[in-house]
């Protein structure tokens, strides 16, 4: 026979935090956030550059939005 462990609601006493601790929590995860980024910024580019669909051609990134130049 096994035991089971009972489950929490996230509204349960047990995770109740004041306005000031929620706002340092989420302070100092944003900050581990930052830090993070900026450590492994070029490793994040190269995985969203290798699971961006590549376009064909010589099209640039640049949407054309008036057409060609005018000749003046």
């Amino acid at each position: 026979m096994t035991t089971r462990t009972p489950k929490r609601s996230a509204k349960s006493p047990e995770y109740a935090v004041s306005d000031e601790a929620a706002a340092y929590i989420a302070d100092a995860l944003m900050e581990l956030a930052l830090k993070f980024e900026a450590t492994h910024f070029a490793q994040i580019r190269r995985h969203y550059q290798s699971i961006t669909p590549t376009r064909g051609g010589d099209a640039s990134r640049q949407l054309d939005l008036f057409g060609e130049t005018p000749p003046f």
